[in-house]
């Protein structure tokens, strides 16, 4: 059956409308209004760490704590290892001052021979989900982690994988830090999120790096 022309039309003008309808409201929704901005309003020279004006008043705080510690003639290295696994966690895990998927959090303590792996796990799952806030405008429910206690820290060796010139090469620290730690969200709703978990960090020169987040079992 053919349709008659005037039909046609008034199809093609109601399609027209649904289009610009649809977009005016992806317009004012997501589109308008300044795209937000994210400064860097301070760093730990000499480590490549960055606070990011977006932080959280929690997260400010235990970067400035970061910073004293960092700025001893000689550094407590326990103590050093215990304030980064805190902020990597508490940044990691937080989502609700993320800007989209690819904004992850505590990437600037991962090692950067694992750093393209592990980027890639957490944009395809823990931030898989998380919508584009770019413009200010989003309204999606995320978790927020109150401060992660350390429950016990332990220098351990452990050995470990890296790729240099294209080629895996062994490494094994003797020095390395097991840290185990606890954490809960401001939310009820994500209670049955992660809260508990171990990191392990090695050394590279004077730099502690994450290289393994594990999740507790009944032997960890």
């Amino acid at each position: 059956m053919k349709l008659k022309k005037k039909t046609k039309v008034v199809l093609i003008l109601f399609l027209i409308i649904i289009i610009a309808v649809a977009g005016y409201f992806i317009y004012t929704k997501y589109l308008s209004g300044s795209p937000t901005k994210i400064k860097k309003v301070d760093s730990i020279p000499g480590y490549g760490y960055n606070l990011k004006s977006s932080h959280p008043e929690e997260y400010k705080k235990m970067f400035s704590e970061l910073k004293e510690i960092l700025s001893e003639e000689k550094v407590n290295k326990e103590a050093y290892a215990k304030k980064i696994s805190q902020m990597f966690i508490y940044d990691f895990f937080s989502l609700d001052y993320k800007v989209a998927k690819t904004d992850v959090g505590g990437v600037e303590f991962v090692s950067p021979y694992v750093e393209k792996n592990f980027l890639e796990a957490a944009e395809n799952e823990y931030y898989k989900y998380v919508e584009s806030n770019i413009y200010g405008k989003r309204n999606q429910n995320l978790p927020r982690v109150t401060k992660p206690s350390v429950e016990n820290i332990e220098q351990t060796t452990f050995k470990y994988t890296i790729t240099k010139n294209k080629k895996d090469v062994e490494q094994t620290d003797t020095k390395a830090y097991k840290v185990r730690l606890k954490w809960s969200y401001t939310k009820s709703d994500f209670d049955d999120y992660q809260s508990d978990g171990i990191l392990i960090l090695v050394n590279n020169n004077k730099k502690l790096e994450v290289v393994e987040l594990q999740e507790i079992n009944e032997k960890a």
